[in-house]
């Protein structure tokens, strides 16, 4: 198991500070409602969420994480409900989401599947699944990446119940000026609903 707290701890910001694209374009369409963010890492989407008038969980492994994205709500002047845990093993303050946000997301074949996401989606409610196009499984042997396959945007399309509807799956150009992933320049989007 990848020790979240030890990656966080070696920077002083792992990650830009600025909200993901995607999460910006697809969310910006969508009426505000219960969402949660799955793996909200410093905060940046469930504030940005927050402010537009969403009422957001963030989920998050690494309790270093945590910490500076509750600073950084409270510098915005917002709540975000953070729990301290991963999917598919951290209790949720609610059963079903609006919206089920998982931008760049290290989930992997061999330990999660998608109905770990879908499931927590409400009636009605959407799914975001934005991964990096070029993701490479070949990262070296200390990486959490190495030899495993992602649960990305793709897999987790082939895996939709009944009952959900592909909105849009497509490539994406990024572009991030700082913080860890900023040399990735394409990302694939998943919107999906589910209808019932």
């Amino acid at each position: 198991m990848h020790d979240w707290d030890e990656a966080y701890g070696e920077s002083e910001a792992m990650w830009s500070g600025n909200p993901n694209a995607a999460l910006v374009t697809e969310a910006g369409r969508l009426s505000p409602g219960l969402a949660l963010d799955v793996g909200s890492g410093e905060g940046a989407d469930a504030i940005w969420l927050e402010q537009q008038g969403w009422e957001v969980v963030g989920l998050e492994p690494s309790s270093v994480a945590i910490g500076r994205a509750a600073a950084a709500a409270k510098r915005a002047g917002i709540e975000v409900e953070w729990v301290h845990g991963e999917l598919g093993r951290a209790f949720l303050p609610h059963a079903e989401y609006d919206l089920v946000s998982a931008c760049y997301l290290p989930l992997f074949t061999d330990s999660h599947e998608p109905s770990q996401l879908t499931g927590l989606v409400a009636p009605g409610g959407h799914l975001l699944v934005v991964h990096h196009a070029d993701w490479d499984s070949h990262a070296h042997e200390g990486h959490p990446a190495h030899g495993r396959e992602l649960l990305g945007p793709g897999k987790v399309a082939d895996g939709l119940p009944d009952g959900f509807e592909i909105v849009l799956l497509e490539a994406r150009e990024r572009e991030v000026a700082h913080g860890a992933g900023a040399h990735h320049r394409d990302d694939i989007v998943l919107l999906a609903r589910r209808v019932r």
